[in-house]
């Protein structure tokens, strides 16, 4: 049995090319969600692809340079905090991973996503549960939006001094849930978010559940 992703879905659309999409940053306390879009040049695939949570940092941006050199087509794109309180985390990362679809030069015929839900976006869409650890195009597309929304959350750093984002890039720790006691929120940080919530009241971040999506811990 293969080790880590294959190219057996990808291999399986034959009549129009297929992208792999996958998201980073569902679960954070703050910042926005971000999507990849990648075509694969099957001839040209870099080697390592895996599961972005898999890699070091410093394969990650490798990678991040070898895809971009050596796909058909890649794309990224974000949806902000303020869509995702508007519109809620699903349909925000559907709205990133449709402007990462968007952002090929060459449109897909055909998606294989990362997950179990099926995403309107402007193409035919195959969700693949564990997808960034079975398929090379969706692992690609993992270490695309993983390394440009860590890049943007250390920009967030310099903007918004003080929360330790360059290091956790707005997720669960305990110097993060310190700086909301101590600072309060900042623009950036998700509103509705349990641990958000908790510090607005008073209390510790970190008595959320860690690691769930807390967008609706009631304030009572």
């Amino acid at each position: 049995m293969a080790r880590g992703p294959t190219l057996i879905l990808e291999r399986a659309f034959i009549d129009g090319h297929v992208c792999g999409v996958d998201e980073a940053g569902r679960g954070p306390w703050a910042g926005p969600v971000c999507a990849g879009a990648v075509i694969l040049n099957f001839k040209k695939v870099p080697k390592g692809l895996d599961d972005s949570k898999k890699l070091t940092a410093k394969t990650r941006e490798a990678l991040e340079v070898e895809i971009k050199a050596k796909a058909l087509a890649w794309g990224v794109g974000f949806a902000s905090v303020q869509e995702i309180a508007s519109l809620n985390i699903l349909h925000a990362t559907g709205l990133a991973m449709r402007r990462a679809v968007e952002a090929l030069a060459v449109q897909p015929r055909y998606a294989l996503v990362d997950g179990n839900y099926r995403f309107s976006l402007p193409c035919e869409v195959t969700p693949v549960v564990g997808g960034d650890a079975r398929c090379k195009s969706i692992a690609a597309a993992s270490i695309l939006a993983k390394v440009a929304r860590d890049r943007l959350m250390v920009e967030m750093d310099g903007l918004y001094p003080g929360y330790g984002f360059a290091s956790h890039k707005g997720y669960r720790a305990p110097v993060h849930a310190e700086a909301l006691r101590q600072l309060g929120p900042c623009e950036i940080h998700r509103m509705a978010w349990g641990p958000v919530k908790l510090a607005l009241m008073g209390k510790d971040p970190l008595m959320a559940y860690e690691d769930a999506l807390q967008d609706q811990l009631p304030l009572e």
